[in-house]
Order: C-alpha cells, then sequence, then structure tokens
C-alpha cells in the first residue's frame, strides 16, 4: 500500500482529521459510518482523502449497519473501522458485541459527548462504562483513552495493530474536545518508527478444506447450549487474560512519596499533570497516575503506586458521574485507601478545579 504521509511531519490539525490520517497512515481500507456530533469530520475527511489512496467509504443507513458493515468486512479480509459518539455508541454496542462473540478485529474511534439520550454535543467523559463493558457479554476488549492529538495519531495506529494481533474489538476513545480542537502533533509513516503494521487476512472463505488441510474457523455468534457457551466464553476470557501484561499502558508521576493520588484519563489527566506541578510547588504532596489503557485496567501498577507511596487519599477526577471512579473500585477492590470524587459531568476541567480540591481534602 501507497505512503500516505511520506517523511515525517509537524502538523496542526483537529483531532478527528488526526484520526483520518493516522487510520490511511494505518492501512485502513474502508470506513463504514453514520453522522453524529463530534465525530463527524472523521466520515468528512475521510471522504475527502480516501479515495487519492485507493480507500473507500459507505455511509450506512444507521449506526447499527455501521457497526455490523465493519463485522462483515474484516470478515472478508478488510482492514476496516467505524466512528461514533453518544447514541451511536449505544447503537453499536449489538455489533460490538457480536465482534466480542466472533473475535473479530473491529476498530472503532468513540468521540465522547454528554448524556443521557441526545445530552451535550461538545464534551462529555460519560462513554466510559459503555466503551469499556458495553454489550451483553464480558467486556473482553482493548479501549485506549487519549489525552493528546499525538496520541490519537499514535493510538489509532496502535489500535488496528492490537485489533489484527489479538482478534479483540479496539477501540480509541476521545471526546468532543479533542475532536474539535487544533493541536500541533507530528505525523509519519509507521515503518519509519519501526512499527510493523499487522497484516490483515481473511476469517472466511479460506483455501483448503476442513479437516484435512485446516482447522474451522469457528466463527459463531449464536449457541444453543449452555455448556457450549460456556467453553466459548472460558477460552476467551482465558486468552484475554493471557495478554493483558502485553496490552496495559499507564503514566506514573511523583508518587513515590506521595500523600494524595490524583487520578484521571483522557483530556483530564492534562489538567491534572498541572495540578500535581503546581501542588508540588506549593510543597503539597500530590502524586499522578493515568490509566492510558482503561480495559484492561492496570489494577497493579495502580495498587503498587498506592503501596509505595503510602498515600493517605486519592481523589478521581473525571468529567463524569463517577464512571471512572466505579471503575478503579472495581479493579483495586480490597484497597483501603480513602477515594474522594470531583466529578463534573459534561462540563471540562481545569488544573484550579483539581487543586482547589485537593486542598479541600488534605
Amino acid at each position: 500500500m501507497q505512503a500516505v504521509i511520506g517523511e515525517s511531519k509537524k502538523a496542526f490539525m483537529t483531532g478527528n482529521e488526526i484520526v483520518t490520517w493516522a487510520a490511511l497512515a494505518a492501512g485502513a481500507e474502508i470506513m463504514f459510518g453514520y453522522p453524529i456530533t463530534p465525530q463527524n469530520e472523521i466520515m468528512h475527511y475521510w471522504t475527502r482523502l480516501a479515495p487519492k489512496y485507493g480507500r473507500e467509504f459507505l455511509q450506512t443507513e444507521d449506526e447499527i449497519s455501521a457497526g455490523f458493515t465493519v463485522c462483515g468486512a474484516v470478515q472478508a479480509g478488510r482492514k476496516a473501522f467505524t466512528a461514533t459518539a453518544g447514541p451511536g455508541n449505544v447503537l453499536m454496542q449489538e455489533p460490538f458485541g457480536m465482534a466480542e462473540a466472533m473475535r473479530l478485529p473491529l476498530v472503532a474511534v468513540i468521540q465522547q459527548r454528554g448524556g443521557p439520550s441526545s445530552g451535550t454535543v461538545v464534551y462529555s467523559q460519560q462513554e466510559v462504562t459503555l466503551t469499556t463493558f458495553g454489550g451483553n457479554g464480558e467486556g473482553h476488549r482493548i479501549v485506549y483513552s487519549t489525552a493528546t492529538h499525538q496520541e490519537i495519531f499514535d493510538y489509532v495506529i496502535k489500535g488496528f495493530n492490537s485489533a489484527w494481533k489479538y482478534r479483540f474489538p479496539t477501540f480509541i476513545m476521545g471526546d468532543g474536545y479533542q475532536a474539535k480542537m487544533r493541536e500541533p502533533l507530528t505525523i509519519y509513516e509507521p515503518r519509519e518508527r519501526g512499527i510493523e503494521m499487522v497484516a490483515p487476512y481473511p476469517l472466511v472463505g479460506k483455501p483448503g478444506h476442513i479437516g484435512e488441510n485446516r482447522d474451522p474457523a469457528h466463527l459463531c455468534n449464536i449457541y444453543s447450549l449452555e455448556e457450549e457457551l460456556y467453553e466459548v466464553v472460558m477460552r476467551h476470557a482465558a486468552d484475554y487474560e493471557r495478554i493483558i501484561p502485553e496490552i496495559i499502558e499507564y503514566e506514573e508521576k511523583e508518587c513515590d512519596d506521595a500523600d494524595i493520588i490524583v487520578v484521571s484519563h483522557g483530556v483530564v489527566s492534562r489538567a491534572a499533570d498541572d495540578a500535581v506541578k503546581a501542588l508540588r510547588a506549593q510543597g503539597i504532596k500530590a502524586g499522578y497516575f493515568r490509566p492510558i489503557t482503561l480495559r484492561p485496567f492496570p489494577q497493579q501498577q495502580l495498587r503498587d503506586a498506592i503501596a509505595k507511596s503510602g498515600a493517605k487519599k486519592m481523589l478521581v477526577a473525571e468529567s463524569a458521574y463517577g464512571q471512572l471512579y466505579r471503575l478503579i473500585r472495581q479493579e483495586i477492590y480490597g484497597e483501603t485507601i480513602p477515594i474522594e470524587g470531583l466529578f463534573m459531568p459534561g462540563v471540562g476541567i481545569v488544573d484550579y478545579d483539581i487543586i482547589t480540591k485537593v486542598k479541600g481534602i488534605i
């Protein structure tokens, strides 16, 4: 496939533009989508750029169809993806669940918006629970939460590789701020950075004969016997548990001697980073912990940060009403550290908000 970017170069783009360039650089062949704010420009830019590089696009009749057409395309060996937000993310949970059941390398970009229902079309972090544990299965998915435009580019590329390498549906989760604002970054060809893109391959229509020179694909989404479903789910769970150490990513700063650890994700972690630096300058021993993978969650790494610091408090800052907070409590169950929350659903959090909350706590 022809090079898209050529030599690495500085760019000043919106997050949605970056998704498009990253998907092109990753070798994505086709996008299926349906309009919804704030991800619309991903579709717009893709339809503008894709024909120049021999790529394709189909606007489906709704989000459910967009998700299922990605499921079909990847079975045929096409590197396909979709993007959505809010109510569209809700509707796509059915095909996302199918991708979990059939172990399909589906890639989806989620630009979060506020809820419930239509909510605000601008910004939120209120799709954490939906994206990490949506569907009607066990939530065997890979979910990256980006904080910067550079990370959007990096993790869209990584997301395609994770999906095709591990065969679990993979999500890159941004938000309305990241989708719409402009920020400088470096765009590049993956091979320039030593990144080998995992090649797509057909999951159906393979040559040969089952039982003679190849095994069956077992691409099944319906099970008539409880025991059969049990075996499949347990096998998927075992596969997922095995790859967790390879997938987990996190960022940690100033936790060695912290009295309070500030935990955040996505764009809010930028404010948390600034807040921790300011608090340290004022003599307050604050630490910073950011899960980059929300699924699987870096639970042991957070437990280790708590243990080595001896921190007396934890503050979870998020633009949602406790979705990250509940995820953390579930993942580090048994830890006795008191956890406070700074919950501002649908509202941007700045460093002042976190500094003020920390001072109020300690």
